[in-house]
Formats: C-alpha cells, structure tokens, sequence
C-alpha cells in the first residue's frame, strides 16, 4: 500500500482517539474531579518525558541543540504563560500542553515524510504513527477534561493536531530540516511539556488536595505512562 499525508494523518487522528478513548475510561474512575485529573496527568507526563521522550531524543538529536532548545522553550513558557494568565477565558496549561505536542510531532513528522519514497517503510511507518501518538492522546484528553473543557473541543483538537501531522509529512516529503534544527524543536518542546507539567498540573493544585492523595494520583499518573510505554 502506497502510503501519503493524509492517511498517515488519518492513522494518527485514530491512534491519538483511542488514547482519548483510555483518558476518558479513566476519568471515570476519577468522577472528573478537576484537582485529581490535573495531578493525573502531571504525573503521566512527567513519566511520558523521563521513560519515553528525554531518552529517545538524546539517543537521536545533537546534545547541544537539545539544550538550547530547553532554554529557547523555557523562556516561550514564560512569555506564553504570562498572556494566558492575563486572558480569563484561556486555559494556560492545556494551550501550552498542545503547542508542546504540536513541537514534539515535526521532527517524526518531517522524518516520515522523507521516507514516504521507501515502499520498504510502509508498515513500520504506519506502525510507529498508530502507537506512538497513543501517549499523547491520553494526555491531552485528561488535561481537556481537568480544565471542565467539553468533548467538542477534543475532537477539534484531535482533528488540529492531524492535519498538522499531514502538513509537515508532506513538507518533510519535499525537503529537509537538519538535524540541529530538529534537536531544537524537540529541546522546546521538552521544556514546555516539563514546565507545564510541573507548574501548571502540579504544583498549581498541591494545596488543594491532601498530600496522600496528591502523591498518590501523580504516581498513578506515572505508573500509567510506564504502562503506555511498555505497550509501544
């Protein structure tokens, strides 16, 4: 099968629904409690950075350009963070959760669509767009829900988050980001995704909840990703 874009988009659009699929079950067993769902999904992305994200990114990207990226994505969460907060009607941590996916998915993206020639890759491919966006499915529909957000707005989401895998697959067919230019964007993605994890998931509702159950809804977050990962 001769795979394009779009499909690879539509294979991500169902792999990152049936994440969704899991967050949903799982806020159930929560009652959607905003504090225990917020702290949840802290700890799934926490997990998702130390047992999936860090490791593989410095095993495929320059050193050096990861870390001026985490300074470059450090200094965005600040700014960024700072104009959500002054604007009411947004949610800082799931505006920024999404721009960090959105970071995260280019540099995969760029490299399938330069293998999209390589009928050889075809099921490997499609393999690694199915699975690998499960993790991120999960965490952006736990932080939708922690945020009182309704279901409408994931499938929007979702529907966002493929068509901008499609963009840059069909970019990547055509040209080529260097691979300093890769470990950048994946560096700030990694800060945003830290810093809203721990900031804005976290310690935003460590007084709100007692300390056995804000220890215990982070690790179970955690245990989740580690679930995640040794599924993919």
């Amino acid at each position: 099968m001769q795979l394009n874009a779009m499909m690879l988009g539509g294979f991500l659009f169902f792999s990152i629904s049936i994440g969704g699929a899991v967050a949903l079950f799982v806020s159930r067993l929560f009652q959607h409690t905003t504090q225990g769902l917020s702290l949840l999904c802290g700890g799934f992305l926490v997990g998702l950075l130390v047992n999936d994200i860090l490791p593989s990114s410095l095993k495929m990207y320059d050193s050096f350009g990861i870390i001026l990226g985490v300074i470059i994505g450090y200094l965005l969460f600040l700014i960024l963070h700072k104009s959500f907060h002054s604007t009411i009607t947004l949610k800082p941590s799931l505006y920024l959760l999404a721009i960090a996916m959105l970071l995260h998915t280019i540099p995969l993206a760029l490299t399938v669509g330069n293998l999209l020639g390589n009928a050889t890759f075809g099921i490997t491919i499609t393999t690694s767009v199915i699975l690998h966006h499960l993790p991120e499915g999960f965490a952006l529909t736990i932080a939708l829900l922690s945020q009182g957000e309704r279901l409408w707005k994931l499938f929007l989401c979702f529907s966002g988050f493929s068509i901008f895998f499609s963009l840059f697959v069909w970019i990547g067919h055509f040209t080529e980001l260097s691979n300093q230019g890769q470990s950048m964007l994946m560096g700030v993605s990694i800060a945003l995704i830290a810093t809203t994890s721990i900031s804005e998931f976290i310690l935003h509702n460590i007084r709100h909840v007692p300390k056995r159950s804000f220890l215990t809804f982070i690790l179970m977050g955690y245990l989740l990703s580690y679930v995640f990962h040794i599924m993919v």
